[in-house]
C-alpha cells in the first residue's frame, strides 16, 4: 500500500520537472477511489435517505388523499349541522310565537277581567251616588218643606 502512495512521488523524480499536471498512476487510483466512495456513499447514506423521504412523501400523499376525501363527510356534516340548527331555530321561533299568543291571551283576559271588576265597581258607586241623591233631595224636600212653613209661619201670622 505505501507502494501506491509512494508512486506519484517516484514519477515526480523520474519526469521532467514543471509539468503541470501529472497524468500517472495516480489518476486511475484517485478515480477508483472516487468511484468506491459513490458506491459507498449511494448505499449507505444515499439509497436508506431516498427511502425515508419516499416512505415520507406516500405517507404524506396518503394523508393528503383521506383528507380530501373527507372534504366530502365534512360538506355533509356542515349540512346537517345547518339544517339542526335551522330547525332549532324554527322550532324556537314557533315556541315563543305560541308563548307571546299565550301571554297575550292571558293578559287580555286579565285585563278583561279587570274592566268588569272596574265597571262593576263603577256601577256600584254610581248607583251609590244615585240612591244618596235621591236620599238627599229627599231630605232636602223634607228640610225645604219644614223651612216653608216656618216661614209660611212667620210671615202670616194666624
Amino acid at each position: 500500500m505505501n507502494t501506491l502512495w509512494a508512486i506519484p512521488a517516484i514519477a515526480e523524480e523520474a519526469e521532467e520537472k514543471g509539468k503541470i499536471f501529472d497524468f500517472n498512476l495516480t489518476l486511475p487510483i484517485i478515480v477508483a477511489e472516487f468511484l468506491l466512495l459513490m458506491l459507498a456513499l449511494d448505499n449507505l447514506w444515499f439509497k436508506p435517505v431516498a427511502k425515508v423521504m419516499d416512505e415520507r412523501d406516500e405517507a404524506i400523499r396518503q394523508k393528503l388523499m383521506g383528507v380530501r376525501d373527507n372534504s366530502d363527510e365534512i360538506k355533509k356534516l356542515q349540512e346537517q349541522a345547518e339544517a339542526i340548527l335551522k330547525a332549532a331555530r324554527a322550532e324556537t321561533t314557533a315556541e315563543l310565537n305560541k308563548m307571546r299568543r299565550e301571554t297575550a291571551a292571558s293578559l287580555d283576559a286579565k285585563l278583561q277581567e279587570s274592566r268588569q271588576r272596574v265597571e262593576k265597581e263603577l256601577a256600584e258607586a254610581l248607583a251609590n251616588l244615585e240612591s244618596q241623591k235621591e236620599e238627599t233631595l229627599r231630605s232636602l224636600d223634607k228640610q225645604v218643606q219644614e223651612l216653608s212653613d216656618q216661614i209660611v209661619a212667620k210671615v202670616i201670622p194666624f
